[in-house]
C-alpha cells in the first residue's frame, strides 16, 4: 500500500510538505508560547523551504548537486539567523531561537532527502532540548 502512494515523486513531495508544515508549526508554537521573533510561520517556512530546496535538487538533476544546494540553504539560515541575533549591553538575545531555525533548516533537508524517521526525531528532540529549564546565575545563587 505505501508503496503506491509513494510510488511518485509528487506524492512523496506532498507527504514532505505535509510533514514539514506539522513539525514547523510544533516547533514554531514552542517558540512562540515563549514570545519568541521567530515562531509558527518562520519555522515552517524555514522547513518547507528547506525541504523544497533539497527535494528538488534530488529529483531535478541527475549529478551530484542535491550536496551543493545543500550547503547553501545552511548557509542561507546561518544569514537568517544572524539577523535574529540582538546585543543588548552585556546580553544577547536569541542566540536559541536562531539556532532552532538553523536546526529547523536540517529538520527541513532531512525531509527532502525522504529521511522521514530522521526529521522526525529531530524534531522531537528539538522539542526536548527547547523545553529543558535554563540555569541561570540566579537560580545558582541562594538567598540567605
Amino acid at each position: 500500500m505505501l508503496e503506491i502512494i509513494f510510488a511518485t515523486p509528487e506524492s512523496r513531495f506532498v507527504f514532505g510538505m505535509v510533514l514539514s508544515l506539522i513539525i514547523g508549526f510544533i516547533i514554531g508554537l514552542e517558540r512562540e508560547s515563549k514570545g519568541k521573533d521567530a515562531g509558527i510561520s518562520t519555522h515552517t517556512l524555514v522547513i518547507m523551504g528547506s525541504m523544497l530546496f533539497t527535494f528538488i535538487s534530488v529529483h531535478a538533476d541527475g549529478s551530484d548537486s542535491s550536496t551543493r544546494i545543500a550547503a547553501q540553504v545552511v548557509a542561507g539560515i546561518g544569514f537568517l539567523g544572524a539577523g535574529l541575533i540582538l546585543k543588548e549591553g552585556t546580553t544577547v538575545r536569541n542566540l536559541t531561537t536562531a539556532a532552532s531555525l538553523w536546526f529547523a533548516a536540517a529538520i527541513g533537508m532531512a525531509i527532502g532527502f525522504e529521511y522521514y524517521t530522521i526529521a522526525i526525531i529531530a524534531s522531537l528532540m528539538a522539542l526536548i532540548t527547547l523545553r529543558i529549564p535554563h540555569v541561570g546565575a540566579s537560580s545558582l545563587r541562594k538567598d540567605k
